[in-house]
């Protein structure tokens, strides 16, 4: 071969082949929970890049469409309130944001995807390759090394952590790790509404289709799409009140109202028969899923055209320019569901449904809150169990740490909907902010094993909750506190102790766990909550169900440290910014228990396994 000749191929080849960069942490992924997880982390100072098929973060809040937030109102946690605060600022008002009824925060998908933009932007430690095809990743010896493709060129990374943020965990399956996909079997999982045999029968997914009203005289009927059929949609107005028994009621208005979003704009995303599209995609190759999603993009369609011809809804028309798409349609599908790999601990619904009273205390572990029911689709696979899902009522909870973390995988964290949790509780952990708040655990879950050397196997769970809460993060579900709190953190704190317990309500569809503050708290709560900590304690029984005085509180600490004396206890109330007068008989809240606890025993310095469990 002739020398000139050779050189050229070389040098084609160098230009198609890129050299391997050096990152701190690569997250495949830049959807909701891989944005998320790349912020925090790079907060953290630690060198991130994120690997992103689209143009666009946010992954289901944006680049599908859906852009009406399921919960976690109350519960303004991390990023996910940092992202809600950037929308109030863009709108105007928090008002602004309730245009439909189906959540108190809605917005412009394009919107929500500029302020992830922005907020990325700002972090000088993060890098989004946009347009990148991730294609392999392999551990050897402590280090990921990850290739994707870019403008058709070969690119290759290197980094110790790595984080599967894909929709579907397609980076995790490659390596071959167990998981579980579909409906668990009741038995397996000790879940009593799970059907008696597994499954895989998936959530169905969503073609999510954002209109715009062009104005009363507009015709923005589409052509009739392909194999239309009226009585595919013919239950779509037909709303059942899911609290009580009633009949369906038809009201077309606010089957279109339900995701109502600002400036004018819908959001189609629900209804009993409407655009929900079932296929199950996870184990199809790239080009079967490209047929099946082309399928579901269809069924929206002709929801579409149903809308507008048959409901009258002829100025409701397919909103222009809102996504940089030919058709005017999202870059992806809505992924309800995806493949649930095994963890450090296993998320199922007695955690959820009794915390406090469930085989092993996870939620001492928590690093990501939600409040929302729930909530499962499948009325588009009539192959599918029926489970009477509005009968799994559950309160606030917190997802335990050990979720994101694969039981036999090094240096691999878990994020979006892949994380360990059974079928039933995804139908919870799915939703919008819950998986910001899984992926700000995740980058922060890195971080802190990067920063201190140490594999994720041997990391603090409280470093990482305390990473967090500094982010002005919830690690657990309390609705009835706030980050601007002075005393947030010390009673977030002490719940995750669980030496004072928060009250866990079942309510419609944004579940509730109060912690009440300003109650008081009685001898006898404290004590049995200090047992679990303290041996000094055991055996003892002088306390009373009186409520707790200083004078009382004192007594108690001084069994577990001699040198406490009410001088230092003073000193810490004063330090604490405790209102009111420090007097030996004055009856102690909730709050201000917690605060000196956390002064003066600091019980969240001792550290606890995977389960929750407090190590000796």
């Amino acid at each position: 071969m002739p020398k000139k000749l050779l050189l050229l191929i070389l040098m084609a080849f160098s230009l198609s082949v890129s050299a391997q960069e050096k990152f701190d942490l690569i997250i495949v992924g830049g959807g909701a929970s891989g944005t998320a997880a790349g912020i925090s982390a790079a907060r953290m100072g630690i060198k991130t890049i994120i690997i992103e098929p689209g143009t666009w973060l946010g992954g289901m809040l944006t680049s599908a469409g859906v852009s009406a937030i399921d919960g976690n109102h109350r519960l303004p946690s991390g990023i996910w309130g940092e992202f809600r605060s950037q929308l109030i600022s863009h709108y105007g008002s928090q008002e602004a944001l309730s245009t439909g009824w189906v959540s108190h925060t809605l917005f412009e998908p394009k919107v929500g995807n500029d302020i992830l933009q922005d907020l990325v932007r700002k972090e000088r430690h993060l890098q989004v390759s946009f347009e990148s095809e991730w294609k392999n990743a392999s551990y050897t010896n402590g280090v990921w090394k990850v290739g994707y493709v870019k403008n058709g060129a070969e690119h290759h990374l290197e980094a110790p952590i790595l984080i599967d943020a894909t929709e579907l965990g397609d980076v995790a399956a490659s390596l071959g790790m167990p998981y579980r996909l579909g409906m668990d079997a009741r038995d397996e999982i000790a879940e009593e509404y799970a059907p008696e045999q597994a499954n895989d029968i998936v959530q169905d997914l969503t073609y999510v289709v954002t209109l715009a009203d062009f104005g009363q005289d507009s015709d923005r009927t589409i052509p009739e799409p392909a194999g239309y059929d009226p009585a595919e949609f013919a239950c779509a107005c037909a709303h059942a009140d899911p609290i009580s028994d009633d009949d369906p009621t038809l009201d077309c208005d606010k089957m279109i109202s339900y995701g109502r979003l600002p400036n004018g704009k819908y959001m189609i995303n629900w209804p009993n028969c409407g655009n929900d599209h079932y296929v199950n995609l996870v184990n199809l190759n790239p080009e079967e899923r490209a047929v099946e999603i082309e399928k579901a993009k269809q069924t929206s369609l002709r929801f579409v055209y149903y809308i507008q011809h048959e409901l009258g809804y002829k100025n409701l028309g397919i909103a222009e320019g809102e996504y940089p798409t030919p058709d005017g349609l999202p870059m992806i599908p809505y992924h309800r569901e995806s493949r649930r790999f095994l963890g450090k601990v296993d998320f199922t619904l007695p955690f959820v449904r009794t915390p406090y009273e469930a085989a092993t205390p996870l939620y001492r572990t928590g690093v990501a809150v939600g409040d929302y029911t729930i909530d499962h689709h499948h009325k588009k696979n009539p192959e599918a169990p029926a489970i009477d899902f509005i009968k799994i009522r559950v309160p606030s909870y917190t997802i335990p740490l050990g979720a994101l973390v694969p039981k036999d995988q090094p240096g691999l964290i878990l994020a979006e909907k892949s994380i360990s949790v059974s079928n039933i509780v995804n139908g919870a952990t799915r939703l919008q902010p819950v998986v910001l708040g899984i992926g700000h655990a995740a980058g922060a879950l890195a971080a802190v094993s990067i920063k201190n050397g140490k594999s994720l196997d041997q990391i603090s769970i409280r470093e990482v909750q305390q990473a967090l809460l500094d982010q002005q993060g919830y690690i657990m579900p309390f609705l009835d506190m706030n980050p601007t709190d002075r005393h947030f953190q010390a009673m977030q704190r002490i719940g995750a102790t669980g030496i004072l317990k928060g009250e866990g309500v079942p309510y419609l569809w944004a579940n509730q766990t109060w912690f009440y503050p300003e109650v008081e708290v009685t001898e006898y709560e404290l004590v049995s909550g200090l047992k679990s900590y303290y041996s000094q304690l055991d055996g003892f029984w002088g306390a009373s169900g009186d409520y707790l005085s200083l004078d009382r509180l004192a007594v108690f600490l001084k069994m577990i440290d001699p040198s406490l004396t009410m001088e230092s206890l003073e000193k810490s109330w004063i330090q604490s910014d405790l209102a009111g007068d420090f007097k030996a008989e004055r009856k102690l809240s909730r709050r201000e228990v917690s605060v000196l606890l956390d002064q003066v025993l600091n019980p969240f310095a001792i550290p606890v396994d995977w389960e929750g469990n407090i190590k000796r």
